[in-house]
């Protein structure tokens, strides 16, 4: 096999390795893991499932940089020029973006359970490198290799992006929605301008935390009327009220 035949070879096999990638996204649900690492029926999704998509995503995003011939340059899998000091103005709209939100839903910020920290922490800085190294990354890279238009291939990989999340499905937060597509728009921007994911994965991991510290929640606020403390308001007696054990009206014999 000529060198030639061998690098086409590495790079359909790094493109095949990007699409499976894109279907664990697809499947990150079942895992419990990104927007999903949420309680159901009262219990936390299996740590086990949520290591396994990690282990998987970034295990796939290593296999592509190693298979691949040229993926810093081709694949925009490196650092790139400038991209820290882009990376802290994206970080610092997306912390905003987040605010901006739980403002929105809650009419404030809704802290989240300290002991919940850790797992969500790993949960959003994982899930935001996976999502930049597969998206703007690797489909990014692939899509403008084959000859698509930069800015055609950007909106392509943030629609393509937004989708896999699920966040449109029904009965999903539509604000969370819009703000997938943004992020997928703004990060695909900052990835051909700087030709490299560290603007992109710096601004999303910040925005994915902030929507965690903010609304209590890895992506999905609940609807409202749902949450703990809303049902709790609505079964207390209105301020001012007192509740007034009621009487035997029984006679005694």
């Amino acid at each position: 096999m000529d060198e030639g035949t061998f690098h086409t070879f590495r790079t359909f096999i790094a493109f095949g390795l990007t699409l499976l990638l894109v279907m664990l996204r697809l499947e990150a649900a079942h895992f419990g893991a990104a927007e999903y690492d949420e309680p159901t029926a009262g219990r936390l999704p299996s740590i086990w499932r949520r290591l396994a998509w990690y282990a998987l995503g970034i295990g796939g995003v290593v296999a592509i940089l190693w298979i691949h011939p040229s993926p810093g340059v081709e694949l925009y899998l490196s650092p790139g020029d400038g991209g820290i000091q882009l990376g802290f103005v994206l970080a610092s709209a997306g912390a905003a973006s987040a605010v901006g939100i739980a403002w929105w839903r809650y009419h404030h910020v809704r802290l989240p359970d300290v002991a919940t920290y850790p797992g969500a922490l790993v949960n959003e800085i994982t899930t935001a490198f996976v999502d930049e190294a597969v998206f703007r990354g690797a489909l990014l890279g692939f899509t403008v290799v084959v000859g698509v238009d930069a800015n055609v291939a950007i909106v392509a990989q943030a629609f393509a992006y937004t989708l896999a999340t699920r966040l449109g499905a029904p009965g999903r937060n539509r604000a969370m929605f819009l703000l997938s597509l943004v992020i997928g728009l703004v990060a695909g921007w900052a990835t051909v301008l700087t030709g490299g994911i560290a603007a992109a994965f710096l601004g999303h991991a910040v925005t994915r935390v902030a929507v965690f510290l903010t609304t209590g929640h890895a992506g999905q606020p609940a609807p409202r009327g749902t949450e703990v403390e809303e049902v709790e308001r609505r079964r207390r007696a209105p301020e001012g009220w007192r509740i007034v054990a009621g009487r035997d009206t029984g006679r005694e014999r």
